[in-house]
Parts: C-alpha cells; structure tokens; sequence
C-alpha cells in the first residue's frame, strides 16, 4: 500500500464489507495481507493468491473460536504461508 488514493479505496473497502459481514472488532493489516496474496500469487501460482488468504483468515478464525487471539493466529497463519511460498520459490529455481 504505497499509493494513497488506492489505499484510501482499499480501507474504505475494508471497513464495508467487514461492517456487513458483522466483523467490526476485526482489525486487518491490509499491507501485509496484500503482501501475502502477491507472494502466494508470484511464487506458487496467480490462483494461490485468494485461495491462500481465505486460508489464513480461515486458520484466524477457528482461533478466535477457541479463544486464542485472531491476530496472533492470523500473524502465524501468514508466516507458515509465507515460509511456503519461499520454499516453494527455491524448489522451482533448482
């Protein structure tokens, strides 16, 4: 999120579609979620990028349903995915 007009487009986005799924309480680092969408994207395949934050958000909410921290789930998620990705990057340049 580098651009403040698309950044601007993206939280409010954000707000939207969390307000109307009933998600208010939930905070998102729209960076590094983006950030996790294109490393999935460029070093697994452009389909892994939504395909793996569903994932993560998936993982973040089964925590959140057992009483652990959403955050802290969806921050583990995202580094097992990304530890993924890279793995799967270095496996692809041999």
């Amino acid at each position: 999120m580098d651009r403040p007009e698309e950044d601007a487009i993206l939280i409010a986005w954000c707000a939207e579609v969390s307000e109307a799924l009933g998600l208010d309480h939930v905070e998102v680092d729209i960076k590094k979620l983006l950030g996790l969408a294109g490393r999935a994207a460029h070093q697994v395949l452009r389909p892994a990028a939504p395909l793996t934050t569903y994932l993560v958000g998936y993982a973040a909410g089964l925590a959140a349903a057992s009483e652990k921290s959403a955050g802290d789930a969806a921050d583990e998620a995202t580094e097992i995915a990304l530890r993924l990705c890279a793995t799967r990057e270095q496996a692809g340049q041999q």
